[in-house]
């Protein structure tokens, strides 16, 4: 399927214009609120973005499914309807609120489009650099800069557990299989959790991480980098070694540079999740 992923890019970086750079350390506390937990936030600009996002793909792809993680939270039904439509557009209009809310400036903005079950294109835009990461199935990953620069992506070069650094999220497991896991990752040099997916699939992305490890499977979150991971030449499968789809919502998810590495730290992260 052919799909214009400029213009979807350009209105990604609109929204983020308009919407979230302008509140940006600048939310009062009545624009900020809980969702299930006092660290899963949504504030006035996530919900400004999201409107703009969709409203703008109403304009310039009136035929595709839209699905905003806001728009979800009202309406869970259209993650079912993912997996059947011709055409989706999945939004995270702000990936890493709570950062975002603290005024911490690690933040993105990411979509993923997706065809008859099948992810074709992902973008994570960094407002604050105001650059994109972009793929598009089977045609790589590219960083595009501001001013138009392309350069193509590559995960890094494998390297032995000891000397790892990843991206791992520990904080859906339960508190005794997350002292085994913290435990295990201790076997590794450098473990960090960003509290934003869309900087984790930048760096992994670009070589600068050797793994990820998640629980918690929303399609907004993980569409778009794990299309990045696989255009820049890594693995990305679920616990049980099966591919990742968009309609996966659980199951966790592991990414590596190679096929070794993926079993690698598959066996290090196993006596939590056994």
């Amino acid at each position: 399927m052919t799909f214009d992923f400029t213009t979807l890019a350009t209105i990604l970086r609109d929204a983020a214009a308009a919407e979230i750079l302008p509140r940006f350390r600048r939310l009062d506390a009545a624009d900020v609120r809980e969702k299930t937990s006092a660290v899963d936030l949504v504030t006035e600009a996530d919900e400004a973005a999201e409107r703009f996002i969709r409203d703008a793909c109403a304009g310039a792809f009136p035929s595709a499914l839209f699905v905003g993680e806001e728009g979800v939270a009202a309406d869970a039904a259209l993650l079912d309807r993912i997996g059947s439509s011709d055409l989706s557009i999945i939004v995270d209009p702000i990936d890493g609120t709570a950062n975002y809310a603290a005024g911490a400036p690690l933040f993105g903005v990411m979509a993923a489009v997706v065809s008859k079950g099948e992810t074709i294109g992902g973008i994570i835009y960094d407002p604050l650099g105001d650059d994109f990461m972009m793929a598009e199935k089977g045609s790589g990953a590219f960083l595009v800069r501001p001013g138009g620069e392309r350069e193509r992506l590559a995960v890094a070069q494998p390297v032995s557990v000891e000397n790892m650094i990843g991206a791992a999220s520990s904080s859906f497991l339960p508190r005794d299989k997350r002292r085994l896991l913290l435990n295990q990752l201790a076997d590794i040099r450098i473990f960090a959790n960003y509290r934003t997916a869309a900087h984790e699939y930048r760096l992994m992305a670009s070589g600068f991480l050797h793994f990820q490890f998640y629980l918690k499977l929303m399609p907004w979150d993980h569409l778009a980098g794990t299309l990045l991971i696989q255009e820049a030449g890594g693995v990305v499968r679920r616990f049980d070694g099966s591919d990742y789809l968009p309609t996966h919502v659980d199951g966790g998810l592991i990414t590596a540079p190679d096929e070794e590495s993926w079993r690698a730290v598959r066996a290090l992260v196993a006596p939590a999740l056994d």
